[in-house]
């Protein structure tokens, strides 16, 4: 019998980097909805098709990740949580809401987050911990997720959801923190436990880091090179001003830092060898690929 392909398990083997592969996403609409989920999860749910469509209408109006969560084990409650969130560089924030169902979110005034603005729920300090569990959108989410899920819904159970299609199958066990927008991958259950503690403690792991998603690939990149060359592993010890592109392939980013301002060039580029990147597709694909120049004071 031939063995199915594994996008995670492959990444894995070639010693793919997680580092600056998280999906570039500044507004969260997140909303409860237990049962199964399909290859598009909002639209391939238990909710209505009218309340479905309208959110994925809602999250084209706000320029919003819509995405679903449910406890691990899919358990069900009377009420809907929903949450909304902004990732930014400088501000970051999370609102709730709890409401009858889900037509009831299609009733709250959300306009403002489409400029970054608060929304009027429930201040929630986080971190929530948001894993990719589904297995319909890519077998590995499900493999890898739910195992992940399982050992943080135990050890942080109020913080603990599990989320449909947060990006980058081939790096699950994932993990993406709010408000912080910060992505994990490569987890299994007990080393995901030990990366959340560390979270929740103000610290960044660095070995399963994959970035912050208020942040261009290229200042991801640049960003997890400068964390390593200084052993900078608080969640707020680099804060990023600005950048430069220098031509096709080089970018120059300036970052804040406790020592002072630091620029970080960066050269991004491709693998020599396509593959294929994910389990739903056979396509191949040459994955992207950053290098470091060099790591400066800024002048």
């Amino acid at each position: 019998m031939t063995e199915r392909f594994r996008c995670a398990a492959a990444a894995q083997a070639v010693g793919e980097p997680r580092y600056a592969t998280a999906s570039t996403v500044r507004r969260w609409v997140l909303v409860e909805q237990p049962g199964p989920w399909g290859i598009d999860a909002v639209r391939e749910s238990r909710m209505p098709s009218a309340a479905s469509e309208a959110l994925v209408d809602l999250g084209k109006r706000l320029a919003a990740r819509v995405l679903l969560i449910r406890r691990p084990g899919n358990v069900a409650s009377d009420d809907t949580r929903v949450y909304i969130a902004f990732t930014g560089a400088r501000d970051r924030w999370l609102e709730s809401f709890v409401v009858h169902g889900v037509p009831d979110v299609l009733d709250l005034d959300l306009d403002p987050l489409r400029n970054g603005g608060r929304v009027g729920g429930e201040v929630t300090v986080g971190p929530l911990l948001l894993v990719c569990t589904n297995g319909r959108h890519d077998p590995c989410c499900a493999e890898f997720g739910r195992p992940v899920a399982d050992a943080l819904g135990r050890a942080f159970p109020d913080a603990t959801w599990e989320v449909s299609h947060i990006g980058g199958d081939r790096f699950a066990g994932n993990v993406v923190t709010l408000p912080d927008g910060i992505y994990y991958g490569g987890l299994d259950a007990d080393r995901a436990v030990a990366v959340a503690g560390a979270h929740r403690s103000g610290h960044i792991v660095l070995d399963a880091y994959r970035g912050r998603s208020a942040y261009p690939f290229p200042v991801q990149a640049a960003e997890f090179f400068l964390r390593r060359e200084r052993r900078l592993d608080g969640l707020d010890a680099v804060r990023w001003p600005g950048r430069r592109r220098l031509d096709d392939v080089r970018w120059r980013v300036t970052f804040a830092t406790p020592s002072g301002a630091v620029d970080v060039e960066v050269v991004t580029g491709r693998e020599p060898v396509a593959r294929q990147l994910t389990c739903r597709t056979e396509q191949l694909a040459r994955a992207p690929r950053y290098s470091l120049v060099a790591i400066d004071a800024a002048g």
